[in-house]
């Protein structure tokens, strides 16, 4: 699998933007999707990932009641729709896959994602205060 991400830029707090990670290769309607985001100076951490159906999700504290990923299966596509950001959620946001259920990636969030089976580049999100 093979993940492009897009989307980012510079907004205002309190502004939107939705990233997009579009995938190529047979196996993603079979691969669980997540986003990660790493800050300057930080390191990377979890923000949302989802199942393979798009039925099951999961958000660190972080972005809950804020953000919402989908997917869109006949597209290989997965979406970050992001609300009400803050300059806190500066950083540079990267989509990863997983063959299998969403358990495989939330497994990985105490070690940040490392394990994970396929990542593409990231796309930066700033937000100005």
């Amino acid at each position: 699998v093979q993940l492009q991400a897009c989307g980012g830029g510079l907004v205002q707090a309190g502004d939107s933007l939705r990233l997009s990670c579009a995938a190529s290769g047979r196996t993603f309607s079979s691969t669980a999707m997540g986003w990660f985001r790493q800050a300057p100076g930080k390191e990377r951490e979890f923000v949302a990932a989802i199942s393979w159906s798009g039925g099951s999700t999961h958000y660190a504290d972080s972005v809950k009641g804020r953000f919402t990923i989908s997917r869109d299966n006949a597209k290989t596509t997965v979406y970050l729709q992001m609300n009400s950001l803050k300059p806190e959620d500066t950083a540079v946001y990267y989509c990863a896959a997983e063959t299998g259920p969403l358990s495989g990636i939330i497994a990985t969030i105490t070690r940040r994602g490392r394990g994970i089976d396929y990542w593409g580049k990231g796309t930066q999100v700033t937000v100005s205060s």
